[in-house]
């Protein structure tokens, strides 16, 4: 299985930078509906993932509710490096599936760490379904 084949790419993908405030974090996410949302600087390097607890966990810590105070803070403040580790596009099969058993997407990043798009968990299990039909 080639993840080139399974691959949505960034042109087609939700993601917001960096050095977007919370409140364009958040306003992103909820307009989308997402749950969680990959994260990248202006230069397209992926930075990491970010959830809807993420965004909990920093409101609770600072006890600031009010989508306007979160324009002070930006997603680099609060993202977890360690969360949703993205794949090479060179990635085999297995190491697809394998980050795909615990999250609902898979980043997919280039040799020089530049986002290019990511790989769902539902394509592919559409993907292998199709496949043994």
């Amino acid at each position: 299985m080639n993840i080139l084949f399974l691959l949505r790419i960034k042109n087609d993908v939700s993601y917001i930078y960096d050095d977007n405030t919370l409140r364009q974090g958040l306003e992103k996410m909820k307009s989308h509906g997402y749950t969680a949302i990959p994260v990248i600087t202006r230069g397209g390097d992926y930075v990491g993932t970010i959830s809807e607890g993420d965004f909990l966990w920093h409101i609770i810590k600072y006890g600031r509710g009010s989508i306007k105070d979160q324009e002070e803070y930006f997603v680099r403040d609060i993202i977890r490096k360690d969360y949703m580790r993205p794949v090479k596009v060179s990635a085999t099969a297995e190491q697809l599936i394998e980050s795909a058993m615990n999250q609902n997407f898979v980043p997919v990043v280039d040799d020089r760490n530049k986002f290019i798009g990511i790989v769902t968990r539902r394509d592919i299990i559409k993907y292998f379904i199709e496949k043994n039909k």
